[in-house]
Formats: C-alpha cells, sequence, structure tokens
C-alpha cells in the first residue's frame, strides 16, 4: 500500500462510501478504511498506520475535535481534515492546535475534497528544515484556499448561482433553453453559463437525441 493514507470518519455510512471513492479518486492518496464513530475510529488507529482522517465532527459517540484531542494525548500523530455543516469560527480556531490542516464544508463536491488533499500533499512535500521565514511561508501557503477565479467577461455570481441552483434542482439535467426559462434569461446567455460550469468541472454536458432534428445539450450538476 503507498501513498498518503486515509481513514475516513464518517457516521452516515453512504456519506462515508462517497468520500472513500473519492479519496482513491485522488492521485497519491490511498484510503485504508472507514469508520463510523469515536470508538471506531481509535481502534482502527491501533491496528494501522494512517497519515490522515477525514474526520466528521459530529459523531454518534462524541465531537470530532475531542477525538482529535484524545489521539494527541494518546500519541497519535495522524493530521486531520475536518467534516463540517457547521459555520461556527470558534471550531475552527479550536482545530487549529489539533492538528486541523483544512475544514472542508458539507455538502462538498469531489473537486472541493480534490482542492484540499492536493493542498496537504503540497504541504507534507514542502515541510522539513526550511532555511528561513520565506520558506515556512510558502509551505504554510499550501493549505490556504485559492482566491475565487474570477468569472469570464459578460457573467455575474448571482446569476452563476441562480443557474448552479437551477442544476442541482434538476438530476435528470436541463438544456440551455429549460434553464433560461427557470433563470429568466435568453438561451444564448443560458448556454455561456452552463458551459462556464461544464468547462470548471462543475457540470457535465452530452448529447440528449430526440426523435427529429439536431441533438440538444443536457446538463447536469457534478456531485
Amino acid at each position: 500500500m503507498s501513498g498518503i493514507r486515509v481513514l475516513v470518519v464518517e457516521d452516515d455510512p453512504v456519506a462515508a462510501d462517497a468520500h472513500m471513492m473519492y479519496v482513491e479518486r485522488v492521485p497519491g492518496f490511498t484510503a485504508v478504511g472507514k469508520v463510523h464513530t469515536a470508538a471506531q475510529a481509535r481502534r482502527a488507529l491501533e491496528r494501522q498506520a494512517v497519515d490522515l482522517l477525514l474526520l466528521d465532527l459530529h459523531l454518534p459517540d462524541g465531537h470530532g475535535l475531542a477525538l482529535a484531542r484524545s489521539l494527541r494525548a494518546a500519541g497519535h500523530h495522524a493530521d486531520v481534515i475536518a467534516v463540517t455543516s457547521a459555520r461556527d469560527l470558534a471550531i475552527v480556531r479550536e482545530g487549529v492546535s489539533l492538528g486541523v490542516v483544512q475544514y472542508v464544508l458539507k455538502p462538498f463536491t469531489f473537486a472541493t475534497l480534490r482542492d484540499r488533499l492536493v493542498r496537504y500533499s503540497e504541504f507534507r512535500t514542502a515541510a522539513g528544515e526550511a532555511s528561513g521565514q520565506d520558506e515556512v511561508d510558502r509551505a504554510l501557503a499550501t493549505l490556504r484556499a485559492p482566491a475565487p477565479a474570477e468569472l469570464p467577461k459578460g457573467l455575474s455570481g448571482p446569476t452563476l448561482e441562480r443557474v448552479v441552483r437551477t442544476l442541482r434542482a434538476a438530476p435528470d439535467g436541463v438544456t440551455a433553453a429549460g434553464a433560461a426559462e427557470v433563470v429568466g434569461i435568453s438561451r444564448i446567455t443560458a448556454r455561456r453559463y452552463l458551459e462556464h460550469l461544464a468547462g470548471t468541472g462543475r457540470a457535465t454536458r452530452a448529447p440528449v437525441y430526440g426523435q427529429i432534428g439536431r441533438p440538444e445539450l443536457h446538463y447536469r450538476w457534478r456531485e
């Protein structure tokens, strides 16, 4: 077994399976297992070496940060990417001293987790003896989330959010014409937003053939 070894700690079995699948899709990472409680996580760490915990903070037998604290006290040094639906910055501050290197807010996509894992891998690679402050700063900078990418000219954030909501509410996908009707924009404008989402990996597109005429492109949110 090679790569950065990740233990998924998630009380929801469906989510745990999805998170393991996500981890396995990122080169350089290996999902060594999944557990659903803090007690199971402690037992798993006694049995096998783990580099990183993908840790849900709300477990049936305790808070994830309490688990992280007890692991540090027991001498375990695995880093933590915390998974939570809470937006409490006090929790974020508390986690810094417990080895929490990243936070991922639920619900998240594969692309979001992939970004956090890649940044963590870069941080590990950069870790070591630093020759000065600049190297320390560069190593820590790899963990920081990137600045939001600028939208292409002519696209606006609020309209993009409405298009995203439309896509997410349509599990079977939508056409540009369908999205235009829901959002209240022209079909050409809707297609620009949909193509942007497809081009950045947040949506998929595929032709759907009808009885006559040219096929229509259907766009679907990529979960």
